[in-house]
């Protein structure tokens, strides 16, 4: 299954759901900031890729925190801090099979997406 990770009125997820409408590529779109985020797939994506791809530390949402919830962060705070406040997860993310992308780059997913010939 082919999953779009995100929030509705982001910017960026706009811009990927309209790259992925005119690519013709079907997907489901599941909204972390309603429907929240399972912990399991949270920690799968982090052991693929590292917490630090994930979180979004630019985020205002980050910014926010206290000093001292920002400091010492590692791989098990930053995922308690993503599953309590899931706009702290950089967005998009984009689930098909083996394919896991953070962050809306047209060329990458352009790459990662087209079937190599």
């Amino acid at each position: 299954m082919t999953t779009l990770y995100g929030i509705r009125n982001c910017d960026t997820v706009k811009k990927a759901r309209a790259w992925l409408d005119g690519a013709g590529i079907a997907y489901a779109f599941h909204d972390y900031k309603t429907a929240g985020i399972d912990a399991a797939l949270l920690e799968s994506w982090v052991a693929r890729l590292g917490w630090e791809a994930l979180l979004n530390r630019a985020g205002t949402t980050f910014r926010a925190l206290p000093d001292t919830d920002k400091a010492g962060i590692d791989s098990a705070r930053a995922v308690a801090l993503m599953l309590a406040q899931p706009s702290m997860i950089k967005r998009p993310v984009f689930v098909h099979d083996a394919i896991l992308l953070v962050g809306f780059k047209p060329a990458a997913w352009q790459a990662a997406l087209t079937p190599e010939c």
